[in-house]
């Protein structure tokens, strides 16, 4: 079953943005978006989540006195806080109050893409019972590792080697030009589905980069392109 998410957020397009990243990954539904606190407050009440995209800069109160809220009031979900707010002063009250991650804007979507992997491992590890030391810095430690591990990570299941080349191959034919996930799709015959999964790996990987194209004429769109190895 997928994680139940909402994303409170007053700004219109990083509120679309937020909810596009989050709906490329079939391990979350948001269920709710708010542009405004109270509202947000009053939903959050009564409908159990399990994860919250969270702005500090909102009206009719701050998304830090709108965490105090919901914890006062026995709101558990994980927040992931995604902001301008860049000062150690908020962010180290926020960090008191248990956020899952803190992501400062402008950021990539492998940076988005993280913090919602790291959510569902430690998710994950701490449904599974009881820990070892080793499992538990391994579900907690998750961006540390991610980011300082030595050498690629192991594949994720279900992903296959030989079709993890083929959509390699394509990028490679054309590595100064941007491929959405329906034009690869198109040309290497598979489902978007199944090429966007193969993405967020090679994301992840530092394969690849992303960047968001808002000149579509409706939703914006996730480019990706090749990374080429530097000249020496």
């Amino acid at each position: 079953m997928a994680y139940r998410t909402v994303i409170i957020e007053d700004d219109a397009v990083i509120n679309r943005l937020n909810r596009r990243y989050i709906e490329m990954d079939d391990r979350f539904q948001v269920v709710q978006t708010f542009s405004a606190a109270h509202p947000a407050l009053f939903w959050l009440r009564s409908n159990p989540v399990d994860l919250i995209i969270l702005d500090v800069y909102m009206p009719q109160m701050s998304g830090l006195e709108l965490l105090r809220a919901l914890r006062a009031e026995g709101v558990d979900a994980d927040v992931i806080m995604v902001t301008s707010a860049d000062d150690a002063a908020t962010i180290e009250a926020f960090m008191r109050l248990g956020v899952a991650d803190y992501l400062i804007k402008p950021f990539g979507y492998e940076r988005f893409q993280l913090a919602l992997k790291t959510f569902c491992n430690r998710r994950s590890a701490i449904h599974k019972g009881k820990f070892t030391q080793s499992k538990l810095d391994t579900a907690l430690l998750q961006i540390s590792t991610a980011r300082t591990g030595g050498g690629p990570s192991a594949m994720p299941k279900g992903l296959q080697s030989q079709t993890l080349e083929l959509i390699r191959g394509y990028l490679r034919q054309s590595p100064d030009q941007g491929h959405t996930c329906d034009d690869i799709a198109s040309h290497v015959g598979l489902s978007v589905v199944t090429v966007r999964r193969y993405m967020n790996y090679l994301a992840e990987q530092h394969a690849i980069t992303s960047d968001m194209d808002y000149n579509t004429g409706g939703r914006p769109c996730i480019i990706y392109r090749i990374c080429q190895p530097e000249k020496p």
